[in-house]
């Protein structure tokens, strides 16, 4: 089988023309292995079984080794040796012709146009025909490119090297990294969302400051108009507070600093107790010590329970801290009531029936409106007293009693189940203790405990104030007797007495205050003196509790043969 161009072609090789003629010249001038080793390949038909990649490419190669380097004569131009402009050269041994292309600038059209050159490469700079054709798959980016031939003289003359024109001179600007774009955006995106929450906080307290400023002004304009006309403390409280809690705190705030000092009325345990003037109006103000400052805040928090004002608590007005770094004052200011306390008014004071009945109900009222727990919204909890005594009772011009000094009491609501105390059920004053706090056994965690032991404490307050009623003296209608007023037990304890003292007297020997013989001949003392021994009975499920008292004193009027169930 004679080997010629086209029987090359009918291999079904991905060769070139150009290449074709090369391959032909190839086997034809090789040894018979070669010619053998293409009629084998060609008879079986097994090209098409070989891998797209040009194997004649590696067996021409191989088979190169064996031939002897030959000398050819290529076509050269802009590379020409001796400065020549057009013409041949001739390469040295082993090397190879080549033509290539290199894109450049035209300065007229400010264009790139490809420029060709022709020439002879030796061996050392790369022509080999294996190096050479690495470098010609494709062209270079900057666009330049090289094709390389060695099978015949001049056959660099015709071959054309790839080229992809250009159409700008800017370099292409390189891909944009989809790593690095996605970084982006998740930055811009966190940069808006931190943006946009700073601009809604600052607009927020932006409004917030601006109703702050506003409010004060409100405030100071409505405490100068009601003031400024000598409205009484008791006609301002009304109109700023429709809860019952008393004043708005800059309105305490601005009482507090306008009060004027008298003089001082009374010491107790928490503080001392001045008289002082508000705008030509006579106030209390009680002076917490500083080491009863959370005294101050207890009474405080009470006074200023929702629905707290009643006409036989006393009344509130304001509550405020002031001072320098030196010294600090805690004040409590509260209606003024020239007569004083219950224990300094029945010292002083003897009491006709009606008189009796008057003060009596009145303090009933005032406990009933401690421990009685009202719903709705507004609601109020219920409170416990517990430090009741003559002291902490205050006496009005009306002959009522106002019930005052509110540093111990406890509030319980029924909803949350939850007391408000603290931890320690010896409390108060030890002389007006019921049993059970004397002994201990107080349930803390009942609150029904403590609205007995304020029952207790009531019952002594009544057996104090009955001392003091008079009596007509059986077979003289003209002459009227009276006990001197004395404190519970004064008689079987110290004036001080300890715990232990009113713990061996009350609970070890039930030992309770007598009652005259006397108080048969009237029907208040009769049936206050029932009252009093129900209140004061060792078990606290069987005393009497508030509300039944102060029912069954306003039913006294009519009917004067009560029994007290």
């Amino acid at each position: 089988m004679a080997i010629t161009p086209h029987s090359l072609q009918n291999l079904a090789l991905p060769i070139k023309p150009a290449r074709t003629v090369y391959y032909y010249y190839l086997f034809t001038q090789c040894n018979p292995l070669s010619t053998y080793l293409y009629r084998t390949i060609l008879a079986l038909r097994l090209v098409t079984l070989l891998p797209c990649f040009n194997v004649l490419t590696f067996i021409s190669s191989f088979f190169s080794l064996f031939q002897t380097a030959r000398v050819l004569t290529c076509y050269c131009e802009g590379h020409c040796p001796g400065n020549l402009q057009n013409g041949t050269c001739e390469t040295r041994p082993g090397g190879s012709c080549f033509v290539s292309v290199e894109a450049v600038l035209d300065e007229e059209t400010k264009q790139l146009v490809p420029e060709y050159s022709h020439g002879c490469m030796s061996p050392e700079q790369g022509g080999g025909l294996l190096q050479c054709k690495v470098g010609t798959v494709s062209p270079q980016l900057h666009g330049k490119s090289i094709v390389c031939c060695d099978n015949e003289d001049l056959c660099n003359q015709d071959l054309q090297p790839p080229y992809s024109p250009r159409t700008t001179t800017t370099p292409e600007p390189p891909l944009a990294d989809p790593n690095s774009m996605h970084l982006f955006a998740l930055t811009l995106s966190v940069c808006l969302c931190v943006g946009g929450l700073v601009v809604l906080l600052g607009a927020f307290f932006w409004v917030y400051r601006r109703r702050e400023k506003r409010k004060p002004a409100y405030l100071m304009n409505s405490l100068y108009n009601t003031t400024n006309g000598h409205m009484p403390i008791a006609d301002l409280v009304e109109q700023t507070s429709g809860s019952g809690s008393g004043l708005p705190l800059l309105v305490q705030r601005t009482i507090a600093k306008q009060i004027q000092m008298v003089h001082s009325v009374g010491k107790g345990r928490y503080g001392e107790v001045w008289l002082a003037k508000w705008r030509d109006e006579k106030v209390a103000v009680k002076i917490f010590f500083t080491t009863e400052e959370s005294s101050w805040f207890r009474e405080t928090e009470i006074y200023q329970t929702v629905l707290m004002r009643n006409e036989n608590i006393l009344g509130f007005i304001a509550a405020d801290i002031k001072g320098t770094g030196s010294w600090t004052q805690m004040l409590l200011i509260t209606d003024y009531h020239e007569l004083g306390s219950l224990h300094d008014y029945l010292q002083k004071r003897v009491l006709n029936p009606h008189m009796l009945k008057t003060l009596a109900h009145s303090l009933a009222s005032g406990v009933a409106h401690l421990h009685t727990e009202i719903f709705g919204t507004p609601g109020k909890p219920s409170i416990a007293h517990r430090d009741i005594k003559s002291k902490n009772i205050l006496v009005k011009r009306n002959g009522q009693c106002a019930i005052a000094d509110f540093g111990l009491a406890v509030k319980y609501t029924s909803e949350s189940d939850t007391i408000q105390i603290a931890n320690n059920s010896r409390v108060g004053t030890r002389r007006y203790m019921a049993p059970e706090v004397l002994s201990e056994t107080l349930d803390l965690n009942l609150f029904e405990g403590f609205k007995m032991a304020d029952m207790y404490s009531v019952g002594l307050v009544f057996w104090e104030m009955a001392r003091r009623c008079i009596t007509t003296v059986r077979g003289a209608k003209n002459t009227t007797t009276c006990e001197d007023y004395a404190l519970p037990y004064q008689d079987v304890v110290p004036s001080d007495p300890s715990f232990e003292d009113m713990y061996a007297v009350v609970c070890v020997k039930g030992v309770r205050p007598p009652i005259p013989q006397r108080w048969q001949d009237e029907d208040i003392l009769v049936v206050l003196s029932k009252i009093m021994q129900e209140c004061w009975h060792p078990s606290p499920a069987v005393r009497l509790t508030a509300l039944r008292v102060k029912k069954t004193l306003v039913k006294l009027e009519t009917d004067c043969t009560i029994k007290i169930v």
